[in-house]
């Protein structure tokens, strides 16, 4: 009996030296940090969440068949209207301000897509002189220039913008009437038009856009050049497109073309 109990308490004490090895573990933090748990997880397995990366938004390339406010109708409008007594803000002949979209839609009269009911068409057109915009002896706005506003209207009246610098820019072989032209009607004309263009400056004609291109006076002012003023005045720099393209005539010889 003696000899089955040494053997049962044999037993019990090899069962207890097991059971106090099979506990050991290595702790979850030593006093040396090197002795930490290494993640096993490696960079071939982990997963970079991509939508967390800061992007830069992109332009929107200008649409030629679509008129921009910014960019097509507020030059005619600040050049034409908005100045000192008649539609700039401290003038605001008739409650009318012409210097911004917000300006013009909250007063102006502004239907979108109808241009019946929308005064600041029907003042271009009106053939009451005393009636029309802008007053006499202003000279008119051109055709051109009236179909840009309407166009605008037709389109819905809206804030729409784009990136110039995002649009295809040909300054090579560029003619006078189909590349110039149209840049300075829409963005000097306004001042530099008529029988007193402002600062004595018209750009009307050939041979007042000639004058003004041959001794520098045009790209200086354009290039907002120091000794020259900014032009246009009150208004953005001309896009980097209009003055690469006006720059490639004036180096092309000015020619009447």
């Amino acid at each position: 009996m003696k000899r089955i109990i040494k053997i049962g308490l044999g037993l019990l004490a090899i069962i207890v030296v097991i059971q106090m090895w099979s506990c050991q573990h290595d702790p979850l933090m030593s006093d040396d940090d090197s002795m930490m748990p290494i993640d096993t997880m490696t960079m071939d397995t982990m997963t970079i969440d991509t939508m967390q990366v800061d992007t830069i938004p992109l332009g929107i390339p200008c649409d030629p068949d679509i008129i921009y406010f910014s960019k097509d109708v507020l030059p005619l409008l600040i050049s034409n209207c908005a100045f000192s007594g008649c539609h700039d803000a401290d003038s605001a002949e008739d409650g009318v301000i012409l210097e911004s979209y917000e300006d013009v839609i909250m007063t102006a009269d502004v239907e979108p897509f109808n241009l019946d009911d929308s005064e600041i068409y029907e003042v271009l057109v009106d053939q009451d002189e005393e009636e029309r915009m802008p007053p006499a002896p202003t000279e008119r706005l051109s055709a051109d220039q009236i179909q840009i506003i309407a166009r605008w209207i037709l389109q819905g009246a809206e804030d729409l913008n784009c990136d110039p610098s995002l649009t295809a820019c040909d300054s090579t072989s560029v003619s006078l009437a189909n590349d110039v032209q149209p840049i300075l009607n829409s963005q000097c004309l306004g001042c530099h038009s008529g029988a007193a263009p402002s600062g004595g400056i018209g750009l009307d004609s050939y041979g007042l856009i000639k004058n003004v291109a041959d001794n520098g006076k045009l790209i200086g002012a354009i290039t907002w050049s120091p000794g020259f003023v900014d032009m246009p005045q009150g208004g953005d720099k001309l896009s980097d497109c209009d003055i690469a393209i006006i720059q490639g005539w004036i180096d092309e010889g000015t020619m009447d073309n």
